[in-house]
């Protein structure tokens, strides 16, 4: 009786083990049950994959190349993966995958494709799923996606020019090369909120420099004024000025009389802004443009001045008593 009382608890733990390992033959609980050759795994793989069933095309594909690593398919299989991990909104995966391809099949005919889709996850994530539902500007960002999918494009256009893929490629280079300038525009702008006013002049050359053709020039040119008001270099800020009035006469910046309107507010928080989280007071303020007349000589030659006095000049007690304020 004990020998039997035993024995169930053992025969119930093998029957578990047994079960999880497959043993009693239950094929219903294989997903690739009747498949067994490399033909039949690609056409469920690709049926998976026009039905829109990513993750299940996904699986089938690794099973695949898994079991047939030097079959006919596992090429075509690394490859479609790529497309599939995209569509599953997996981009990381995506971008992996295409360089997995683009190292293992150096010489496919489907490698430009693969630069390509490297390219085209970035661009997509950079967007985000929710700039389609909501007024997000990107532009504000992180450009570091943005930048990556720049690059991937830029190189497949360098090595594959003749590419089908060329055209769109090319077209979201323009779109990626005008959400960049942007991008420095806006840091342009907090620097110059922040009174950084020689980090947001580098920002406005910047643009102009290294993003000729895109819309973001204008406002780059016009930070480089401001920011040159802001310094006191007047004749540089003039140079500006007329820059932006000659290419861009209708820019924001530039009034009705011509004049370059400075519409750039600092950020300066109060005491009590910053004790109430900014519920209560202000941190704004429009502070003046720096000095535009400037001393005519410096401080060392009025130093050398005064010792060229004649020496038997003698100082006043109003000369002394004002350290020399009042002569």
């Amino acid at each position: 009786m004990i020998n039997r009382i035993l024995r169930l608890p053992i025969l119930l733990v093998l029957a578990l083990v047994l079960g999880s390992c497959g043993w009693f033959g239950d094929d219903d609980r294989d997903e690739f049950a009747g498949l067994s050759t490399e033909e039949q795994f690609y056409r469920r793989a690709l049926e998976q994959l026009n039905s829109q069933n990513f993750r299940g095309s996904i699986s089938t594909y690794q099973a695949l190349e898994s079991r047939f690593p030097f079959g006919r398919f596992a090429a075509q299989a690394q490859i479609e993966i790529v497309y599939a991990y995209y569509r599953n909104t997996d981009f990381e995966a995506s971008r992996a995958a295409a360089d997995r391809f683009i190292r293992l099949q150096p010489e496919n005919e489907n490698i430009d494709y693969a630069y390509y889709m490297k390219g085209l996850a970035s661009f997509t994530e950079e967007n985000g799923f929710l700039s389609r539902f909501l007024p997000i500007d990107v532009t504000k960002r992180d450009p570091g996606r943005a930048r990556e999918s720049f690059a991937d494009f830029s190189q497949l256009l360098a090595i594959y020019p003749d590419s089908p893929y060329v055209a769109d490629a090319r077209a979201r280079m323009v779109h990626l090369r005008n959400n960049l300038a942007f991008y420095e525009i806006h840091v342009a702008n907090y620097y110059l909120e922040r009174r950084a006013y020689i980090a947001a002049l580098r920002r406005g050359q910047y643009v102009v420099e290294n993003f000729q053709g895109t819309p973001a020039v204008a406002d780059g040119v016009a930070i480089m004024a401001e920011s040159y008001l802001r310094l006191g270099l007047n004749d540089l800020a003039d140079t500006s000025l007329a820059l932006l009035r000659e290419n861009y006469p209708d820019h924001a910046s530039i009034g009705e009389d011509g004049e370059f309107v400075v519409r750039t507010v600092i950020t300066n928080p109060s005491i009590l802004y910053t004790v109430s989280f900014g519920l209560l007071g202000d941190n704004r303020i429009d502070p003046p443009l720096a000095p535009t007349v400037r001393p005519r000589n410096s401080g060392s030659q009025e130093i050398i001045n005064a010792q060229g006095r004649p020496a038997g000049q003698n100082r006043s007690w109003f000369s002394i008593l004002t350290l020399g304020v009042f002569d």
